[in-house]
This record gives C-alpha cells, structure tokens and sequence, in this order.
C-alpha cells in the first residue's frame, strides 16, 4: 500500500465555488504559472504517485460556498486517479485544508477527532485539536493559549484486508516572520512563532503517546514547517518541533520514525535531504528545506517500509523522466512524499 503526503500550493486556487476545475490560461496561485499548466503537472504527478491514499496538505477551502471533497473528487475524475473519495476534518479560515484523497477499493477512513473539547481557557491535556492547548513556553508563569490554525486531521483508518490504524494529517504554524517591517519585528514575530510551533508539537505530541499507549499502528504525517537546525531561534529553546512529535528523548519503543527525519538530526555536516524548494527574491536562488514527513510508529517501522522523497534533482530515476521531472516542478513548492507498507 502506498501512503502520501503532498503540500500542493494553493490548490484551492485551481477551482470554481461548485468544485470544477479552472482548466484555463487564467493566472493560479504559483508566481507565473497559468492554472492549466499547475493543473496538467499536477495531474501528471498525481498519475505517477498511484498512491492508495494521500494526505493533501494545502487542499482546497471549504466554507459556505466550496466544499473541500467535491474539488478534490472532481480533481480525482478528471484524472481517473484509484484515490477518488476525499475526507476532511475540522474547516479552517486558510483557505489551506487537511484532507485525505484515497482509494476506497483499498480502505476506509473517516474523521475521528480524539480529546475534549475546550472553551477559551483550554486544556493542558491534549484537547481536541479544535480546542485550545495551555501550555507556558517562555517560563513566565503564564501559560500561552495555544490554537492550530490548521486542526490536525485525525483519522481511523481500516484496510481491505483488515487492518487497522490512525493516521493523524498536519500543517504545523510557518516559522517565517511573514508581515515583519524592521529587523527588531523579524527578530520578536520568528521567536513567536517559533514558540507558537513548538507548542503545537507539544500538543500532537501527547495525542502521539495517547495512541502508543493504547498499541494502535499511527501515522502521522504532513508539512511540520520544521527540522533541526532551520534557523537560529532553535537554540532558544533547545530542540526542534520535530524532535519533539518523534520523541526523540524517549524509550526507542516510544519513538516514531521517518529515515529523513534521522538523516537530518545527525547533523548539519551531514547530507541533507529536502522536501520543499522555495525562490527567495532577495538572493536570486532557490533554498531547500526538509519540511515534510511521513512519520510512523516502532510497530509499523517493523514491517519493512521504504519511504521515498518525490524530488527530481535528488531522485536520479525522477530527474531521467523529463515529463514527470518538469510537473514536480511546476506542480507545487513541494515534494511528495511516500511511504510503501504492506497492511
């Protein structure tokens, strides 16, 4: 079974309010992409992937007026793809969902949010994650009041042949001090957001244990917007979100795993895998960042899994096929990422 993860950017912006794709030479929401150049890469590489279920990070919006699963199925037809019924959790304010696009030949999911709810006073323990999380970061005896602006997608999971698991989708908080008008605001809005994080990683992080605990197989994947070593702040509070959602100071027994994940905390010296590729303006030249993973549980890691990162200048089998080369470019930002298991 094949188990993706895949930042699409601004996919909400390739179609209309009653979920058609926008299948024209008007502008999408990539700089100097037409929606039908992203739509026919995207196609491409969702064709390629074949995957049983991928979890959309950025999917399309879902409000009054659009509807998250019909753009996603209709994203499905158009491209005859197995993963053609789409799931999606607690709505966001975004325009950037969570949702799941997967083959329902091959399993069943459906949102299935753990925790309590929280009034605006919020809880320590692992609320929903519609909620509100207390948690004091900075050690001033006043807890922050933590909210994800993108809810965690919660998930059970059942395969054709039986097996069950979760699968927890996530858009941790950008640490990029988007709004800053001087070097003092870069310097307050990153170590903000950084703590902002932090705390959601806190947060999934004790949803993790809960599922440990109880032995059920999790994966929890998606864009956590952090690695170790992504900027300076990191060593104002000594580890990276990363870090924490793995329990990377735990018993091996209670740690999840990604092989990139390992690759990337063995330091900076060491090579460097990358799931993301952004322009930068100022400088004229892209920066890559490992941003995106597909973490799972010491019982599922036992299985044997291979994991693979979807990047045509890393991947040599990619980059010698022009056609697919060229849509992960043009398709997104990012890479997918996928995760083969037997289930």
């Amino acid at each position: 079974m094949r188990i993706v993860t895949y930042n699409v950017e601004w996919f909400n912006a390739l179609f209309d309010d009653a979920g058609a794709l926008l299948d024209d030479d008007g502008p999408s929401g990539r700089h100097g992409l037409t929606r039908h150049a992203q739509i026919e890469a995207l196609g491409i590489v969702f064709t390629a992937l074949d995957a049983d279920a991928v979890m959309v990070i950025e999917a399309p919006d879902q409000n009054g007026r659009r509807s998250t699963v019909r753009a996603l199925e209709s994203f499905a037809q158009a491209f005859a793809l197995r993963a053609r019924r789409a799931v999606i959790g607690f709505a966001n304010d975004t325009q950037q969902e969570i949702a799941l696009l997967y083959d329902p030949d091959r399993l069943a999911a459906r949102h299935d949010p753990q925790g309590q709810p929280t009034g605006r006073k919020g809880a320590r323990e692992a609320p929903r994650f519609d909620g509100v999380f207390r948690w004091d970061l900075d050690v001033d005896a006043a807890p922050d009041l933590i909210r994800f602006s993108k809810p965690p997608l919660e998930l059970a999971v059942e395969t054709a042949a039986g097996a069950r698991l979760r699968m927890i989708g996530v858009h941790a908080k950008s640490k990029a001090p988007h709004g800053a008008r001087s070097p003092e605001e870069v310097i307050r809005i990153s170590i903000e957001n950084r703590r902002k994080q932090l705390a959601q990683c806190i947060w999934l992080r004790q949803r993790v244990e809960t599922h440990l605990e109880a032995g059920e197989p999790l994966i929890v994947l998606g864009d956590l917007n952090d690695g170790p070593g992504l900027d300076e702040y990191e060593k104002l509070f000594g580890r990276s979100g990363l870090e924490i959602v793995l329990g990377q100071d735990g018993p091996p027994d209670r740690r999840l795993f990604d092989p990139h994940a390992r690759e990337a905390l063995q330091g900076l010296l060491a090579a460097q895998p990358a799931s993301a590729r952004f322009y930068v303006p100022a400088t004229g030249r892209y920066l890559s960042a490992l941003l995106d993973y597909v973490l799972v549980s010491p019982d599922l890691r036992a299985r044997g899994p291979v994991w693979r990162i979807w990047h045509p200048f890393d991947d040599p089998d990619l980059y010698q096929v022009p056609e697919l080369r060229e849509a992960l470019l043009t398709a997104s930002d990012h890479f997918p990422v996928s995760l083969d298991i037997a289930l």
